[in-house]
C-alpha cells in the first residue's frame, strides 16, 4: 500500500499567490520598483532624519515600510520556491540571484535606522508625535541595537558580504543535506524518510537505520566540522566589532530578552534533567525490557503500542477542532491554510526538511512547510505549524515592520496549538494503555522541545566559545556534543560512537546560531499559561487572542501580564518544567499499577 493510498491526497502549496514563477513580469517589475524606490528613498532622506518634522518622518517611515514589503514579498518567493527543491538547480540559481538582488537593494537602505540611532532622545520623542508615534514599538526595537552599531561604510560591508560569507555557507549545508540518501537495504533514502523510520518497533529495524543516518553524518562530517568553524569564526568576527561580550548575546538582544531570564531558564532545566529525563529514560528502558536505552530507542514507540496512522483529512479534522472548540476565531484563520492551498505536505526527494511556517509579508499570507508522514508526532507538527501561520495572520495588521514577534514569543501560538490537540486528543482516548502511549509521546515531545533544545544551546555556548581560542577538530565537536547530549538524556541512554556527529544535521545551529533556546522558552511559557487558562473562568481566550494580534508592538513582560505571569520570576520556569514532571509521575502510577 502507498502512502496516498494510507494518507489520502496531501496538500501542495499555491506559491502563485506571490508571484507565477521565476520569470513572472511582476517579479521582475517589484525588484525594478523597489530598486527605484529605494534610490528615491535615499536621495530624500540620507543626512536629513535629524531635521525632520514629524509629519516628514511618519511619511518617512510609511516609505521605508513599503519597500521592505515588496522586498520581503520577492525574497519570500524566493526561499519558498528553493525550499520546495534544494536540489534543483536553476531553482538553486534563481534564488541566489534574488538574494544577490535584494541584498543590493537593501544596502541602500542601512542609513535610515543607522541615523535614527544616532538621534538625541528629546529629540526623537519629538519627532515620535502624530502619524509617527504609531511606529514607536518599531523605533524601540531598533533603537535597543544602537550601542552594537558601527559606521556606514563597515554596516554596508557586513550587509553586501552577507550573501557569500554566512550565507553561501548555509546554502551549502542546505543543499548538501538535501542531496544526502541514506542507503538502508537497496534503498537510498532522503534525511527525512530515514528519521522517521527511527521510530520503527523494531529495534533491529531501528539498529538498521540508525547505521545508515551514522554512515551518512559522518561521511559528511568533515564538511559539516568546516561550515561550522568558519560560520562560528564569522560570527566571532562580527560580534568583536559589535562588542558582544558573548557569543548569545546577539540572539538574546534579537529576542528582546534580558539575558538573566535565559540564563533563568538554562539553570531551572539543568537542574530538572534528573526528575524530567533522566526519570523518563530510565522508565522507557523498564518497557523496552533493557538496561539501558541505545540513541535509536529514544522514539520508539511502547510495546504493544498501537501506532495509528492519520489520514491528512483525520489530521486537519483533529487540528481544526481542537483550535475550534477553543477559539471559533482561531478555527477560522486556521482553516483558511487548508482551503486555499498554503501547505505543502507531501515528502519528496529535494525537499527541505523538517517542518516550518514562513510569515511572508502583510499583504500575503503565510505558508506551512511539512513533511507529513502520517504519524501522532506528525499531526502535532501541523498543530504546531498551523499554529505559527495564525499568529502571523493575526499579528498582519501591524505592518511589515511591526508584524513579527521576537523568536521567545513566536513559539507560545505553535506551541500552544499543539497542547490544544494533545489535550483534545487525550480527553476523547478511554482505553488506558493508549492513554499511557498518548501521556508518554507528549513527554517525549516535551523533553525534546524543552531539554533537548536547553542542551543544543549548551552545546553551541561550549562550540562557540572554544573557538575563539582555535578551530574546533572533528574529535572536539563530536566530544562536546556526546557531553551535552550525556549530560541532558542521562544515565539510562547510551550514547556511543556511532552517534558522534549527530549534530551535523541540525539546521539551527547553522541558520540561527543559538535559536534553540526559543523553543524551551516557549514550551514552558505555554505550560505556564495553560495553566492559567484552565484556572480562568472567563475572558482567557480574549486575552490570548489580543497576545497574538500584538505582534512585535509589546514585549514579553507587556504580554504576559495580563495573565499575571512574569518570565523573570524563577517559579515561572518551574512552573513549566513541573508539568512535564508530573506527567512522568502520572506514567510511573500507570506503570506500578
Amino acid at each position: 500500500m502507498n502512502q496516498s493510498d494510507t494518507l489520502g491526497a496531501l496538500p501542495a502549496w499555491n506559491l502563485r499567490d506571490l508571484y507565477d514563477g521565476p520569470d513572472s513580469t511582476a517579479l521582475q517589475q517589484d525588484l525594478g520598483n523597489a530598486a527605484a524606490a529605494a534610490d528615491q528613498f535615499g536621495k530624500a532622506y540620507q543626512g536629513q532624519v535629524a531635521s525632520l518634522t514629524p509629519d516628514d518622518f511618519a511619511k518617512a517611515i510609511v516609505r521605508y515600510e513599503e519597500i521592505q514589503e515588496t522586498l520581503g514579498c520577492v525574497a519570500s518567493y524566493a526561499q519558498l520556491l528553493h525550499a520546495g527543491d534544494l536540489t534543483d538547480p536553476d531553482i538553486s540559481k534563481f534564488a541566489q540571484d534574488v538574494r544577490e538582488r535584494l541584498n543590493a537593494i537593501s544596502t541602500e537602505l542601512i542609513f535610515f535606522t543607522l541615523e535614527i540611532n544616532r538621534l538625541d532622545p528629546v529629540a526623537l520623542s519629538d519627532l515620535l508625535t502624530g502619524d509617527a508615534a504609531r511606529y514607536k514599538p518599531w523605533v524601540d526595537n531598533v533603537r535597543a541595537h544602537r550601542e552594537h552599531e558601527l559606521t556606514d561604510d563597515v554596516e554596508k560591508l557586513f550587509h553586501e558580504k552577507a550573501v557569500t560569507s554566512s550565507g553561501g555557507w548555509s546554502r551549502l549545508f542546505d543543499e548538501t543535506l538535501a542531496g544526502a540518501r541514506c542507503q538502508i537495504g537497496d534503498d537510498a533514502l532522503t534525511l527525512e524518510e530515514t528519521l522517521n523510520l527511527l521510530s520503527d518497533p523494531k529495534r533491529d529495524r531501528r539498529r538498521q537505520v540508525a547505521a545508515a543516518l551514522t554512515a551518512t553524518f559522518d561521511g559528511d562530517a568533515a564538511l559539516f566540522a568546516l561550515i561550522t568553524n568558519v560560520l562560528a569564526k564569522d560570527k566571532e568576527i562580527e560580534d568583536r566589532w559589535r562588542r558582544f561580550s558573548a557569543p548569545a548575546d546577539s540572539r538574546h538582544l534579537a529576542n528582546l530578552v534580558e539575558p538573566e531570564v535565559v540564563d533563568a531558564l538554562e539553570t531551572a532545566v539543568v537542574d530538572s534533567y534528573a526528575r524530567t529525563a533522566h526519570r523518563y529514560y530510565a522508565l522507557k528502558a523498564r518497557w523496552l525490557e533493557v538496561e539501558t536505552l541505545d540513541h535509536f530507542d529514544r522514539n520508539a514507540p511502547l510495546p504493544q503500542a498501537d501506532e495509528h496512522l492519520f489520514g491528512w483529512d483525520e489530521a486537519r479534522e483533529i487540528v481544526l477542532g481542537a483550535y475550534g472548540r477553543f477559539s471559533e476565531d482561531l478555527g477560522q484563520v486556521g482553516a483558511k491554510f487548508f482551503d486555499n492551498a498554503w501547505i505543502d505536505a507531501e515528502p519528496r526527494p529535494g525537499k527541505s526538511p523538517g517542518a516550518f511556517a514562513h510569515p511572508t509579508v502583510p499583504s500575503a499570507h503565510p505558508y506551512l512547510l511539512l513533511n507529513y508522514q502520517g504519524k501522532a508526532r506528525d499531526v502535532m507538527t501541523l498543530a504546531h505549524e498551523l499554529g505559527h501561520g495564525v499568529h502571523q495572520i493575526l499579528a498582519g495588521h501591524n505592518g511589515a515592520l511591526m508584524a513579527d514577534t521576537p523568536l521567545t514569543l513566536a513559539e507560545t501560538a505553535s506551541v500552544f496549538g499543539e497542547q490544544l490537540v494533545f489535550r483534545a486528543l487525550l480527553d476523547a482516548q478511554t482505553d488506558p494503555a493508549r492513554r499511557r502511549h498518548m501521556l508518554a509521546s507528549k513527554v517525549e515531545d516535551m523533553i525534546n522541545t524543552v531539554v533537548r533544545q536547553i542542551a543544543f544551546y549548551r552545546f553551541e555556548k561550549a562550540v562557540h566559545g572554544e573557538r575563539r581560542q582555535g578551530e574546533l577538530t572533528l574529535t572536539q565537536l563530536g566530544d562536546i556534543w556526546l557531553q551535552s547530549q550525556t549530560e541532558s538524556l542521562g544515565p539510562a541512554v547510551n550514547l556511543g560512537p556511532d552517534y558522534r556527529n549527530y549534530w551535523t544535521y541540525i539546521p539551527h545551529f547553522i541558520h540561527a546560531p543559538f535559536y534553540v533556546y526559543a523553543y524551551a522558552f516557549g514550551d514552558c511559557l505555554v505550560n505556564a499559561l495553560y495553566a492559567v487558562f484552565q484556572e480562568s473562568e472567563a475572558g482567557f481566550q480574549a486575552r490570548y487572542l489580543d497576545m497574538l494580534r500584538a505582534g512585535g508592538t509589546k514585549r514579553h513582560k507587556e504580554l504576559l501580564a495580563p495573565f499575571g505571569l512574569d518570565a523573570s520570576d524563577p517559579a515561572f520556569w518551574q512552573r513549566g518544567l513541573n508539568l512535564i514532571s508530573g506527567f512522568i509521575d502520572d506514567l510511573e502510577g500507570m506503570d506500578a499499577a
